[in-house]
């Protein structure tokens, strides 16, 4: 496994597990400070290209094996697009999130919206997202969620407590959800045994290789502590299903983000965009954004013991 931190939002570097990883030569730490009002919400296309060159410019960091990239706060959870564009095998996307990031307006690299940039890449054969509990599945067609991608059946959505979903014309069923009427019924994973919903989940993942991204706003509150409203996920399912994709599937790549840092802008609209998403009430007593360190050190144990 190969370890990378981007330092846009400060979040990381300060981190003990992540400070010593460095210290001890197991990390690579690319400066990208300069990028954190740029980058933060949304961004460019020109933006991004010049940072994806940016970083091809660079050194991968020492070691074989899949690359491993932690990236700060999920208001940049919009890179992990930039980053899967890397590998040109087909694959099939695990995303872990509360927020299903599918929103088709505006048609940008955002960090509510990603996803459908990412299924633009010809690589991506399906997105499988897991754990959601956000308000997002509420009336998705009036928030421009990308209801096509779920009806043809390279989205899955797997909610991890969520009401049904009033909706307009035919979705159709599929793994995640039932079509009763005018809702879409979703199949809770709080209601399911997890490890036989896992065996269930790799055996029709439809490519051998897999990219898996990660925001920490999926967890409990008691294993993160985030920019974001968070689910209900415990940190032990989120080890598990990692461990049990790695039985069968080639992990060709990990994204990490999710960690807290005070947002800050100078673009007006970016500031009233965070005014209006982000929750009010944000827990960032530094005993809260401790368990930030935490269960980045147990993700990260967890990826060296099964990563090759």
């Amino acid at each position: 496994m190969r370890l990378r931190i981007l330092d846009i939002d400060g979040s990381l570097p300060s981190q003990l597990g992540l400070a010593t990883a460095l210290a001890d030569g197991l990390a690579q730490c690319i400066d990208l400070r300069d990028e954190e009002l740029t980058l933060r919400l949304w961004t460019s296309r020109r933006r991004l290209r010049h940072l994806a060159a940016r970083l091809a410019a660079l050194a991968d960091p020492a070691g074989g094996g899949p690359l491993v990239t932690f990236y700060g706060s999920g208001d940049y959870h919009h890179l992990a697009t930039m980053l899967m564009a890397t590998t040109v095998e087909p694959f099939t996307v695990i995303h872990f999130d509360n927020h299903p990031d599918w929103v088709r307006v505006p048609a940008t690299h955002n960090c509510g919206g990603w996803l459908n940039r990412a299924l633009e890449l010809p690589q991506v054969e399906r997105i499988v997202t897991l754990g959601l509990c956000s308000e997002d599945l509420v009336h998705p067609q009036f928030k421009t969620g990308n209801l096509a991608a779920l009806a043809s059946g390279r989205l899955e959505i797997h909610a991890w407590r969520a009401q049904p979903s009033r909706v307009w014309g035919r979705i159709g069923d599929g793994p995640g959800h039932r079509q009763r009427g005018r809702y879409l019924v979703w199949n809770c994973l709080a209601d399911q045994e997890w490890a036989t919903f896992l065996e269930v989940l790799v055996a029709r993942l439809p490519t051998e290789a897999v990219w898996v991204t990660i925001d920490k706003d999926v967890l409990r509150p008691a294993d993160a502590s985030t920019n974001w409203d968070q689910g209900e996920m415990p940190l032990d399912a989120l080890l598990a299903a990692l461990e049990r994709l790695a039985v069968s599937r080639r992990i060709v790549g990990v994204d990490v983000c999710g960690e807290y840092s005070a947002p800050r802008f100078l673009d007006p609209l970016k500031r009233i965009a965070a005014w209006f998403d982000h929750p009010r009430a944000v827990c960032t007593r530094p005993e809260a954004l401790a368990r930030n360190d935490v269960t980045n050190r147990a993700l990260i144990a967890t990826l060296a013991e099964v990563l090759p």
